[in-house]
């Protein structure tokens, strides 16, 4: 096995609610009001659309174009919320694009001149090697259909309200289901909320429930019920999510050096730089460092996020 390399869940494609998009001569990230399914590959226009993004899509009644994607239905890869998002403080090297320190709040792995240390991590708004570059950034791994059971669409967000919404509802969910996350019926929803901070114009994040239609009481019985059943055949989710935890834990960061610079050209552009689709205010021009912890921290300590990274 390759020294430092951290094994991830296999991605099929990605799942974003925006895209980078070329201004004035530079590439900027631009929020949308939808989600949209796209294929690992680009072209000169883009990410290619994943055949999914269309399917998904119902047309309504006497409309010639398709609504807007704004659920999608999902299931998880883990039982461990942890291993189905993993939210870290990150900072970029924007230059090169490679991951300089990742951090909970408490203890990080940093690039050093010396190696990959582990140092206390005072969270951004404490650490003077944040500079304000450092931000909490999440990713959340998801099924999409039936076609690859142990692939996966990853969505990316460097969005306060994202990253805690996801990581209470995964928590809720393994609580109430008895830590069947992989085989509850759920739902990406994208939601819109407007706050004084944001002018009052929407901002967007994304939420993690049920499938339309189901109670809470059914999705559980669902769960309970297909759990028993990939039992019966053999499937070792325990084991599954044991390999996870240990393939990521086999490097010091996530992002390969050829994701980290899509990351950051996304997710990280330049200070005063239009700050794209990241849950923000289209009113919303500049950036400020993020406060807080995460998991547990992230309620009480992001309070001082700028409007566009909410």
């Amino acid at each position: 096995m390759l020294k430092g390399l951290a094994l991830t869940p296999p991605i099929v494609g990605r799942i974003s609610i925006g895209s980078v998009v070329e201004k004035g001569g530079r590439r900027l990230p631009e929020k949308d009001d939808e989600f949209t399914l796209t294929s690992q590959l680009q072209n000169a226009e883009g990410w290619v659309p994943h055949p999914l993004n269309e399917s998904l899509r119902e047309k309504p009644a006497g409309r010639d174009r398709a609504a807007k994607l704004r659920s999608i239905p999902v299931r998880l890869l883990f039982d461990d919320p942890a291993l189905n998002l993993r939210a870290a403080y990150t900072r970029f090297d924007r230059k090169t694009g490679r991951p300089l320190c990742v951090g909970n709040g408490e203890s990080c792995r940093r690039s050093t001149s010396a190696g990959v240390q582990a140092l206390p991590c005072p969270a951004p708004e404490g650490c003077e090697f944040a500079e304000g570059q450092c931000k909490p950034f999440g990713r959340l791994n998801v099924r999409v259909g039936d076609e690859d059971e142990l692939g996966s669409f990853i969505f990316r967000t460097a969005g306060f309200n994202s990253i805690r919404t996801l990581a209470t509802r995964l928590r809720y969910f393994a609580a109430v289901s008895g830590g069947r996350l992989s085989t509850l019926p759920l739902e990406l929803r994208l939601r819109g909320k407007s706050t004084t901070q944001s002018h009052r114009t929407p901002i967007y994040y994304v939420d993690l429930t049920l499938r339309s239609g189901l109670s809470l009481a059914e999705g559980i019985q669902q769960a309970k019920t297909d759990s028993e059943t990939r039992q019966s055949a053999g499937f070792d989710q325990p084991a599954l999510d044991q390999a996870a935890r240990e393939s990521l834990a086999l490097g010091a960061f996530e992002e390969s050096m050829e994701d980290s610079a899509a990351i950051v050209e996304e997710f990280y552009p330049e200070a005063g730089s239009h700050q794209g689709h990241r849950e923000q205010s289209p009113n919303a021009t500049t950036t400020r460092a993020g406060s807080g912890g995460l998991a547990g921290k992230l309620a009480s300590k992001f309070e001082a996020m700028s409007p566009i990274q909410t």
